[in-house]
């Protein structure tokens, strides 16, 4: 299945990269979430009811799509990014953030709004906490959209995070022929329109159970995908790598084991190797490594996009790293 669409998306690359067409066409285009990350490192996490001290904290950019799209045009691709922010510094970071990059952003401004913000705690180990805030003003809505923004591309990301509007985005591009690849993680009202516009879903460790009501995560990334005819369904299990169903069989890729300082952004940007893998063409299990070796990376540096590396440096660890077993975060 995941080497059928390949040909698809080359052919789709074709027809809309046409001199006519506007916007230009780009590899991929991501529409979800942005946000303002204030990172607050700790040297454990706090318990509850208790006074903790910390050092001093980091503003950054992060936000689920945003981060997966700046992963893609940091390795070559280009891209395209959606998405709505406030009219306060932290939207005008981002605009700038997206023109150093090189990324074609699409912005809709919301008018005294305040920019989507995640204060983020990480303990001594690596682990995050995040914490969100959103203003509804900034939310994403399918008016926002238009039609060329979507279809002219060869990938479509999508964080499922403003539901309305993910959802028209997915239709437009399947009815284009554009594959769609989303990145959920909450069951929001809506999420069933959506996953049925969804070619390649890859979801956070719980998502699957919610979704269907089955705890076994084998049966139930079957049943999603027997459901709503994905072609690909996928969960990322932290430490434990991925573990993935095409329709014909599992493939479980253990994590690669490097230093962790934070691992905020390890999803997004596995979301960001998969996307690139795929539009290589690339088999599955190397797709899968691929994108196992860019999210370790981010992990050993701070924020959400604090160790994106180039591909080569992605390469080098899934030829030179050990990985965790694949029965849980345990040295082999």
């Amino acid at each position: 299945m995941l080497s059928a669409l390949v040909p698809a998306i080359s052919d789709a690359f074709a027809f809309y990269n046409h001199p006519m067409t506007e916007p230009l066409a780009v590899d991929l285009v991501g529409v979800g979430l942005n946000a303002i990350d204030v990172l607050v490192p700790l040297a454990e996490f706090p318990t509850r009811g208790s006074k903790a001290w910390y050092t001093g904290s980091t503003v950054l950019p992060g936000g689920q799509a945003a981060t997966t799209v700046i992963a893609c045009q940091h390795w070559g691709l280009s891209t395209r990014y959606v998405g709505k922010l406030g009219d306060d510094d932290g939207g005008r970071l981002h605009r700038k953030v997206f023109a150093d990059a090189g990324v074609d952003a699409k912005l809709v401004v919301a008018p005294d709004a305040a920019s989507p913000q995640s204060l983020i705690l990480v303990d001594g180990g690596g682990e995050r906490t995040v914490l969100c805030r959103k203003d509804e003003r900034v939310k994403l809505r399918p008016e926002d959209l238009k039609r060329e923004w979507i279809v002219n591309a060869r990938a479509l990301h999508l964080d499922g995070c403003e539901i309305e509007a993910a959802t028209l985005a997915a239709e437009w591009a399947r009815a284009a022929g554009i594959p769609v690849i989303a990145d959920l993680d909450e069951t929001y009202p809506g999420v069933d329109k959506l996953v049925e516009n969804v070619d390649y879903l890859i979801v956070s460790r719980d998502f699957p159970a919610r979704l269907t009501g089955e705890a076994d995560l084998e049966k139930a990334l079957r049943l999603i995908q027997t459901r709503y005819g994905c072609g690909l369904t996928a969960a990322t299990l932290g430490c434990d790598g991925v573990l993935a169903w095409d329709g014909r069989q599992f493939h479980l890729r253990a994590a690669y084991k490097v230093p962790v300082v934070d691992t905020t952004g390890a999803g997004d940007i596995f979301h960001a190797g998969f996307i690139y893998g795929l539009l290589q063409g690339w088999p599955i299990e190397r797709l899968l490594d691929f994108a196992c070796a860019a999210a370790a990376l981010n992990c050993t540096a701070s924020g959400a996009r604090g160790g994106i590396q180039a591909v080569q440096a992605i390469e080098e660890i899934m030829a030179t790293t050990p990985r965790y077993d694949a029965t849980g975060c345990v040295a082999s």
